[in-house]
This record gives structure tokens, sequence and C-alpha cells, in this order.
């Protein structure tokens, strides 16, 4: 079996070649919007549009016409916008509305920030491009150069939601996770744990007990998932076999893929769990497509895919373009990849081959190389926080934390704030979730300090107009308790970072609850 392993990772050097490297970011944007576009020509949408006169542009035109046409002609959509409009027909079964043909399956999305559920159209193609991205992930493991051929014959985790999706007769419903689960190729059976019977279970918690009671028959070497429940399950597994770590379980565990939240506040209390160091693979896969992964070891950014479904645009996020609440302004400034600029935060807007055009996802990113095309995410449109002017993002809260649970040697798992009132001016309420001692106003001092450090605008603002900072310690489970009781445990679900003021006041009124014993 050790041929195999040898074999399977020589292959995955050779076909490096099939990737996008060598090729000029615009050139590919190009002819991904040509090949879009000439699919959905015919549709409702294609024609209101006028994707033919666009596509003729793109033919015939000269330099970056095609574009100017583009942004002319179609609207910036939110989601609640182009659902009105457009994704409701293909909920009730018609065909050709955004893309060719009939949407089968949705998946299930509401985001950390809005309480009614989304339902983002995935169509066969969409489905065609989630996979071939993901083998292009896994072919970027030739870039690291210390993983076993040995590696490559082991099982493969994926904690996701449900594979037995919802059918109301027209479609199917469900966690993209568990959509993509039940789509796999038949060559990638022999490694998918926890295999279908289990991945069809839809209580999360008889799923987790389910996996633990099987974990020690497997050979696990790879895990995907988000951070926090995939910690959950590995503190789980410890607990039934009675072991230091997992490790003593699964010896050949050595590479981690994550995504949907930052790592960094988990990091700490997950390698707690681990007798040795997993190699680290962020990726960017939202229910809209896949958009983004690692493909360098020891680097942080995750390089865009950009010939595989999905044309990117990019709004700069400024108060230009963006009202205080993070809703996007109509018609506001958009660039495309060749016009963007190192260091500059961009919301993404999106057309991809599920009938998405011009779609604002909601995210906030960031390039940290224009020739590779390799980004972090910030934050989201709706996260920052900027009550008056310290336009603090999701990924300065996550340093933040980071650095101050650093400080005072803790680990926190989740973390939540909101804007308060303050007098006449205003504050910031934070609430951190560790199981560790810590006092809360050593632990606020040194949270402040940092955020002073890594945001200019957030150190003058403390001077000014954001007159207090409190923190409020509570056991990690409270979070998972809440994430439980909205019905957003396991799968793809993550808590807020940032709440707004009606999903803060229903927290706090749990929170009264809970301290008042009524909350098991």
């Amino acid at each position: 079996m050790a041929i195999l392993g040898t074999l399977l990772k020589n292959g995955i050097k050779i076909s490096k070649v099939i990737e996008q490297e060598q090729t000029d970011p615009f050139e590919l944007q190009r002819k991904e919007l040509k090949k879009l576009l000439t699919r959905a020509l015919s549709t409702q949408f294609g024609r209101k549009y006028g994707f033919e006169e666009i596509l003729h542009e793109l033919e015939h035109g000269k330099g970056k016409g095609f574009y100017e046409k583009y942004r002319k002609q179609l609207p910036v959509y939110t989601y609640n916008e182009i659902y009105r409009d457009w994704w409701y027909r293909t909920l009730n079964g018609e065909r050709n509305v955004c893309w060719p043909g009939t949407v089968k399956y949705f998946a299930l999305s509401s985001g950390t920030s809005e309480a009614s559920t989304k339902h983002i159209p995935i169509t066969k193609s969409m489905i065609k491009a989630i996979q071939k991205t993901s083998i292009r992930q896994i072919l970027s493991l030739s870039n690291y150069k210390n993983l076993p051929s040995k590696l490559f014959e082991t099982g493969i985790l994926m904690l996701g939601g449900s594979t037995h999706l919802n059918y109301n007769g027209t479609y199917f419903e469900g966690d993209l996770s568990g959509i993509s689960a039940g789509q796999l190729p038949f060559w990638f059976q022999h490694f998918y744990k926890p295999g279908q019977k289990i991945a069809k279970m839809k209580d999360w918690n008889s799923k987790l007990e389910e996996i633990t009671e099987n974990a020690h028959q497997w050979d696990i070497g790879f895990i995907v998932g988000v951070p926090a429940w995939i910690q959950i399950l590995l503190e789980k597994i410890i607990e039934r076999y009675q072991v230091k770590t997992i490790h003593e379980i699964w010896p050949n565990l050595m590479v981690y893929t994550h995504g949907g939240v930052s790592f960094e506040p988990y990091r700490k209390g997950f390698e707690k769990l681990l007798a040795h160091p997993l190699v680290y693979i962020e990726t960017y896969l939202a229910s809209e497509g896949f958009i983004a992964y690692q493909a360098m070891p020891n680097r942080r950014a995750m390089r865009m895919v950009l010939n595989n479904g999905i044309f990117y645009e990019f709004v700069p996020f400024t108060e230009a373009n963006f009202g205080p609440d993070g809703e996007i302004i109509p018609n506001p400034q958009t660039l495309a990849i060749d016009e963007v600029e190192e260091g500059k935060e961009y919301a993404l807007l999106l057309s991809t081959c599920a009938g998405a055009w011009r779609y604002l996802i909601g995210d906030v990113i960031k390039f940290v190389s224009k020739a590779e095309s390799e980004i972090v995410i910030t934050g989201r449109t709706k996260h920052f926080l900027s009550l008056c002017g310290e336009h603090l993002s999701v990924d300065n809260m996550n340093k933040g934390i980071q650095l101050a649970a650093n400080d005072l040697n803790i680990s926190i798992s989740e973390f939540t704030v909101a804007g308060i009132p303050h007098g006449t001016l205003f504050a910031h309420r934070w609430y951190i979730g560790t199981d560790d001692p810590v006092d809360a106003d050593l632990f606020r001092d040194r949270l402040d300090e940092h955020l002073k450090v890594l945001n200019e605008d957030y150190r003058v603002e403390r001077i000014a107009a954001l007159k207090d900072v409190e923190v409020n310690v509570l056991p990690t489970e409270v979070f998972y308790q809440w994430m439980r009781k909205k019905g957003k445990e396991g799968g793809q679900n993550k808590f807020p970072r940032v709440m707004k003021k009606g999903q803060f006041e229903e927290w706090e009124e749990y929170l009264k609850a809970y301290k008042a014993g009524a909350v098991s």
C-alpha cells in the first residue's frame, strides 16, 4: 500500500499543470465571464439584461469595454433583492430563470447576522465546480514537502450537515456541506468518513456520538470542518477512550482543513488535544461557491480560484459605498481584478454558475498578493463595529482576542461584541467564552491596549467618543447552548462575532435566563 501512496503523491505533483498559475488573472476572469454569459444567454435574466450585447463586446470589442457594459447593464444585488426579483421563481420549479434548467438543490444559510433563512441555489454546474476546486486543493498538497506518502492512504473525516436533505416536492434543501457530501464522486467514497450512514443523521448530538463510537476503527489522516465543532468532537473522542490526545486514536492525523471563521481564537485550546502539530489549511468555501484556498504552506493567505465558475468584482469598503449599518449604496464603485490594490479592503461581488449575478456575498477581503491573487478575509460588511468611527474589523477582533489570551495564558474559543450607549456617547460590550480562570478587568485592559495598537481609528475614538469597554466572562458551553436554542448547532454554523441591536437584545435576555438558572 506504500506504493499507492507514493504514486498518488507523485501524480499530484505532475497534475499541478491544471492549475491557474502562470496566467494573467484578468485574462482568466475575462474568459470565465464569457463562459458564464454564454451558458446563461437564453435565460430570463440573460435576456432582460442584454447578455448578447455584452458577449458581442467581449468577442469583438477592445480593452475593457465588455466590463464597462457589464457593470452598466446589470444592477448590484443583495440576497433579498435577487431573491425577491428572481430566485423565488426557481424555488417554485420554474426553468431557465438565472441559469439554464431547473434548480434541484438549495443550500440553507442564515449567515451570522440575519435571522431569516436564505435559500442559495446549487446547480449541477456549481456542484461540479466545487468538486473541481476541492481536487485542486488536494493537488496543492504537493507544496507541503514533509507529508509522508502513507498519509494519502488514510481516511478523510468531513464533519458537516446531514446528507439527508429536506424535499418539498420541487427541490431539496439543506446545508451545503450535506449537499456536497451527498454528491461525492465514487472514487472518494473509500476515503470518506464518517460514511454515508452516519452522514445522513439529522440530530447533531447523535451524529457526534456515532462518530465517537466508531472513531477507533478508522485511520484518519485529514479532518475537515468548522473549528468549534471539530474541537468539540475531538474532546468527546478523547474523553470516551480515556486518552491524553487524539493522536492516540488517530496516530496518522496530520492535516486539518478549516474555514468559515478565523482559526486563531481556537488554536490554543485545539492544540492541547494533539500530541504533535498539524498542517492547517484554510479554505473559503461559501454557500455561493468555492472562492479560495490556502495553496502554499506558511502563508496565511488564500489563492482565489479564477477559472472555475465564478467572476469576481470588488467594491472598495469605504463610506462612499457603504452606509453605517453595512448596507451597500445603489450603483457603488466596482473594480475588476486588475484594478484592485494590495492592502485595501473590498466587499466581494460574485457572478456564478449557480445563477448569482453581481451578488453581494457580504464578505470583506484584502489582497496580500495581487500577482498571485492571494487574499485574506477581514470580516463581513455588517460585522464591522463602527459606532463613532472606530472601524473595528473582525480581523482586528480576532487578533486582539488572541494576543490578550496569550498574555494571560488562557484559551478563548468564542466571543461576541456589540456597541451600546454610554451616556450621550458609546461603549463596547464584550462576552468571551473560556473555561480557564481569568480576571475580566485585567483581560479588558489587555484587549483594549492591543486593539489600540492594531487599529489607529479605535485608538483615537477611545480618547474621544468610545468611552468604555466592558468584558463579561462566560463558560464556553453557554455559547453553544445559545446555538442549540437557535437551531444552529453543528455543520457550517458559526457564532456571530458582532451583534446588532435586535440580536444582541435577544442574547442578553438569554443570558438573564441562564444566570437565573432557567436555561439547562
